[in-house]
């Protein structure tokens, strides 16, 4: 028995034959990362709905647990870590804080500034959290072969690592 094609394959089967003068193969494997991203963060949003969270309140909680004791950081080292900007935190941290998730106390090292924490409550969420996300990863990616996943998780940091270096990369213009 034969296997149909998959969505992404008939559009390159179609821009092939309408435009047969276009290399259309980064858009295979383009519009396949983008289907496969948008998958994954679906599953990954029913995850963390099980705990009342959603995949940017998850992000403050999981940030906060991995920094270590005192679970607790500033708002900018918070910032930088999650890689948003101030105002996307702010609200964050205000949805968190008023869930009994996180608190802002004052930071004992500098009298003018305040650490985000992890609540007892909010630490033992995200530790529920993380467990259910990790078994939500593993089953998303258990239908590759261990040999598969190590090729693509090789290729996939090659290639982030040249798109997120601009001095590395090609000038196409």
């Amino acid at each position: 028995m034969q296997s149909k094609p998959d969505p992404v394959a008939r559009i390159l089967a179609q821009w092939r034959r309408e435009r047969p003068d276009l290399d259309v193969a980064p858009m295979g494997l383009i519009g396949r990362l983008s289907r496969l991203a948008r998958l994954i963060q679906a599953e990954q949003e029913r995850t963390f709905a099980r705990f009342g969270l959603n995949g940017a309140t998850f992000d403050v909680l999981a940030t906060l647990r991995r920094a270590g004791p005192p679970h607790a950081l500033t708002p900018s080292r918070l910032i930088d870590a999650m890689m948003i900007t101030s105002g996307t935190a702010t609200n964050r941290i205000d949805q968190l804080e008023k869930a009994g998730l996180v608190a802002r106390v004052p930071n004992p090292r500098d009298r003018r500034s305040t650490l985000v924490a992890l609540t007892e409550a909010g630490r033992a969420l995200v530790d529920e959290a993380v467990a259910a996300h990790v078994e939500t990863q593993a089953r998303l990616v258990a239908p590759l072969a261990p040999q598969e996943r190590n090729a693509l998780e090789a290729a996939l940091a090659a290639a982030l690592a040249r798109l997120e270096r601009p001095d590395e990369r090609q000038d196409s213009r």
